[in-house]
């Protein structure tokens, strides 16, 4: 896979830009699942009963229960996109390590923490 040749300075904006990349080459590869993968996935974010902001958080939470290092990426992105507080994510951290012990607690307090930091202060 031929990578971007644009580098970014950070870790976190180039794990999103990765996952964009992969996904652009999976949609050459195989568009027919890419497509409706994506679609699939962008119903199940839209606001209804949950506002998009507890559906971010509660992907953050099983992304780091499930140790997913560019979903804790994403959706902790996703989560500051949609007003999400710092106590939101460290609630989410809490409930996913009451599931994950300690290698969820891990991920949350560091990578989780880092992203939150990261993107709250491009706000």
């Amino acid at each position: 896979m031929k990578h971007n040749e644009e580098k970014i300075d950070n870790y976190f904006d180039q794990s999103v830009m990765d996952y964009k990349e992969g996904t652009a080459y999976l949609q050459k590869t195989l568009p027919y699942v890419t497509e409706h993968y994506m679609s699939f996935t962008d119903a199940c974010f839209k606001s209804g009963a949950l506002d998009k902001k507890q559906k971010q958080l509660i992907a953050l939470g099983i992304s780091i229960f499930a140790q997913d290092a560019y979903c804790i990426i994403y959706h902790t992105k996703g989560a500051v996109e949609n007003d999400a507080t710092e106590q939101d994510i460290a609630e989410t951290i809490g409930v996913s390590t009451a599931l994950g012990g300690g290698a969820a607690f891990a991920q949350g307090v560091t990578l989780a923490i880092d992203t939150f930091h990261h993107y709250k202060k491009e706000e």
